[in-house]
């Protein structure tokens, strides 16, 4: 592990280098190489002890290169994303960071590598990792046609409102993605530090209630760019079979239009071939592809 430090804070000046580091990458690479989780993490880095850790790589008095961690917990493996500045590539940081990951979490680590560049697959195979997950990333332009959402009887439509449907949501959150750890696990911490970031509007907060109750949402977003995502569309399993996941997703992308923004983009994990399909018969196209490397099948 040597020249790679592991820390569980950042002092601000250091999250300042990293912060420069991580922009210069997404401006050289066209893809940002991290996640929004981690780089919410980074703003509050210096706050204390946390579950994530950083490890850098300081040369010529400044952080080169630097990795978010998510030690393991008891629903999922230790997950990892890693960048190295343009300027200092092809000088073995990307490989000692990735060394330096396994040392800490062992065999069971997974690491995503945003935008499926060529030069993570190559570092990924050469140290005996296979993808093991992808998540397409999937566009439409926002002016193209949209039907009506539809909603089946006794479903009304209503906007999130602060301060009052925080529980009932991660309720249903963790209902609708029990079997997604990543988003079934968010706790209130997650969802209010949400609230305080710059682009959270309730108004495009929709939730869909069934005899009083909660049956499912669809959270948009509008990117500083003035692109709209459809952040985030979960439907209770108990209300499965009504048709919301459709409804709550033309609800959003009309919003979303409504508000003027030229393109719509989303995420979608490749293995959720319903929703692919949903959001295809929608006007999505692939765009992109973050990839998951791990000690899967095919591995070395």
């Amino acid at each position: 592990m040597s020249g790679v430090a592991v820390r569980r804070t950042l002092a601000e000046p250091e999250i300042a280098e990293v912060t420069a580091l991580v922009a210069a990458a997404e401006e050289h690479d066209g893809v940002g190489p991290l996640s929004e989780h981690a780089r919410l993490w980074l703003r509050r880095a210096h706050e204390g002890p946390g579950g994530p850790r950083a490890l850098t790589i300081i040369a010529d008095g400044a952080v080169v290169a630097y990795a978010h961690l998510d030690p393991a917990t008891g629903e999922e493996s230790a997950s990892a994303e890693l960048v190295v500045h343009p300027a200092h590539r092809r000088r073995g940081h990307g490989r000692a960071l990735l060394r330096a990951l396994r040392e800490e979490t062992g065999d069971g680590l997974r690491v995503w590598a945003h935008g499926d560049l060529p030069a993570a697959a190559g570092l990924a195979g050469s140290e005996g990792l296979a993808r093991v997950r992808a998540l397409f990333q999937m566009r439409r332009p926002a002016a193209d046609p949209l039907p009506e959402p539809r909603l089946a009887e006794g479903v009304l439509l209503r906007a999130f409102e602060t301060g009052r449907d925080e529980k009932d949501w991660l309720r249903v959150n963790a209902r609708a993605f029990a079997d997604h750890p990543e988003q079934g696990a968010w706790t209130l911490d997650d969802v209010l530090q949400r609230e305080r970031e710059p682009w959270f509007d309730p108004a495009g907060f929709f939730l869909a209630e069934r005899d009083g109750a909660l049956a499912g949402f669809h959270w948009t977003k509008i990117h500083s760019d003035g692109v709209g995502e459809v952040y985030v569309v979960g439907v209770d399993p108990a209300a499965q079979g009504l048709g919301l996941g459709r409804a709550l997703t033309l609800a959003g992308l009309r919003y979303l239009r409504e508000r003027g923004v030229p393109e719509i983009m989303l995420y979608v994990d490749e293995s959720n071939t319903a929703a692919v399909r949903l959001y295809e018969s929608l006007g999505f196209t692939r765009h992109a592809v973050d990839v998951m490397y791990g000690a899967g099948p095919g591995a070395a």
